[in-house]
């Protein structure tokens, strides 16, 4: 740095100044990473979210859908049967 070539107050400050701005820069990145991974994390969420609504609104779906009558069996005729015929 200036300090180690230059012995002045102002080369000294001028390389502390240097150091500073790099520990700024790397903290910022750190910050970075951390506001990427949170935007990542909920960008999951979001989408287990979505998945899980849509889901539901299918089921909503179908149970809004109107049933199918079951088949109904032949209707029984009421009344007095004779027994068939002896030959």
């Amino acid at each position: 740095m200036a300090a180690t070539v230059l012995n002045s107050s102002r080369a000294i400050e001028m390389s502390v100044f240097v150091v500073r701005a790099f520990v700024r820069m790397r903290e910022m990145l750190v910050k970075n990473r951390q506001l990427a991974a949170k935007i990542n994390e909920l960008d999951r969420r979001l989408e287990t979210h979505d998945t899980a609504i849509q889901d539901l609104i299918e089921a909503i779906k179908e149970l809004m859908a109107p049933e199918e009558m079951p088949k109904r069996m032949p209707k029984r005729k009421i009344g007095f049967r004779l027994p068939p015929a002896k030959s």
